[in-house]
């Protein structure tokens, strides 16, 4: 989806986070569909910029862990990655980075399959490739 959004930049520096979630029936957006997960983070450190249909992004050293399941699909990704840096104009994404994403994705809005960094993704959101960290996607469709 390519999103209009106001300028903006961010920094952070060491974060660590942790959550878990459980929705059913909540007349919000993204909780209609029951789902339950949990994720958890941590980094370096993070900075980066927005402006029209323009992102970007750099990551210091980070790891993640997320698993999530409702009645559309489940998913299970463990992140690692040395660093990395992102960019976007529209529907069209680059990041080059060295990471070790592993894990699936599988749903009815598609599926994503990833080991030590390198796989491919198709669905709703478009399509992308990845190898050893760094990724091109494209979300026209």
């Amino acid at each position: 989806h390519t999103k209009y959004q106001p300028g903006g930049a961010y920094a952070e520096g060491p974060y660590a986070n942790a959550d878990t979630y459980a929705y059913a029936f909540t007349d919000k957006p993204g909780q209609r569909v029951p789902k339950a997960g949990a994720v958890v983070e941590a980094g370096v450190g993070r900075a980066g910029a927005e402006w029209s249909i323009f992102e970007a992004e750099a990551k210091g050293p980070n790891a993640s862990a997320a698993a999530q399941a409702n009645v559309l699909g489940a998913s299970a990704m463990a992140r690692a990655e040395v660093g990395s840096a992102s960019a976007s104009a529209g529907p069209v994404k680059v990041t080059a980075g060295l990471g070790v994403d592993t894990g699936v994705r599988a749903g009815a809005d598609g599926v994503e399959v990833k080991f030590l960094g390198t796989g491919i993704k198709v669905g709703e959101t478009g399509v992308g490739v990845s190898v050893l960290g760094s990724e091109v996607s494209c979300a026209i469709m």
